[in-house]
């Protein structure tokens, strides 16, 4: 049962589009605007949890993280930060799905931004998944359904936190701007 058209790209053409895997979708591209070829998909090796999921399709909601090293803001602006990132995630077009670029270079996955919470946190804001260059944990405990394609599989928080929202990001060598 389709929904009414929430975004700029219909429910109908959403809908169909996730009903192919992403080489699918890789293959009709290259036929229908060659131009593109070698751009808009990753090309580095990413992690997927839940291969039994079906594809998701959405709008992206853009966040960078580091957790190599504590948050410079005092408590109080960090969690400003943070209900302003989770009030942006939760709004624009839908579904949503969530990308964030891990900035901690060749450390990144050094510490989880995703895992039991922000898996639940962010299905209840209308995000289908995540795609990050960052680690993962929690993997039993994850949100029934909530897609995750992630650099690593790690135990810890460390120290992240995320330090920016809303700009283009470089995830898996693939670049992803808001929306």
């Amino acid at each position: 049962m389709s929904q009414p058209d929430s975004g700029p790209v219909p429910t109908a053409v959403l809908e169909a589009l996730a009903r192919y895997d992403t080489p699918t979708i890789c293959n009709a591209m290259e036929v229908v605007a060659p131009e593109r070829r070698a751009i808009g998909f990753t090309t580095r090796p990413l992690v997927c949890p839940f291969p039994q999921l079906p594809p998701i399709v959405g709008y992206a909601r853009t966040a960078t993280i580091r957790a190599t090293v504590p948050s410079s803001l005092p408590p109080a602006e960090r969690r400003a930060k943070q209900m302003a990132y989770y009030e942006y995630v939760g709004s624009g077009a839908g579904p949503r799905i969530s990308v964030i670029q891990d900035i901690d270079g060749p450390d990144a996955g050094f510490g989880a931004f995703w895992g039991e919470v922000n898996s639940a946190v962010h299905k209840a804001l209308g995000c289908l998944g995540v795609i990050t260059d960052g680690s993962i944990r929690d993997v039993p405990q994850w949100a029934p359904g909530f897609q995750a394609l992630a650099g690593s599989i790690g135990p810890s928080h460390a120290h992240v936190h995320v330090t920016g929202f809303g700009a283009e990001v470089r995830v898996a060598g693939m670049t992803v701007c808001d929306g």
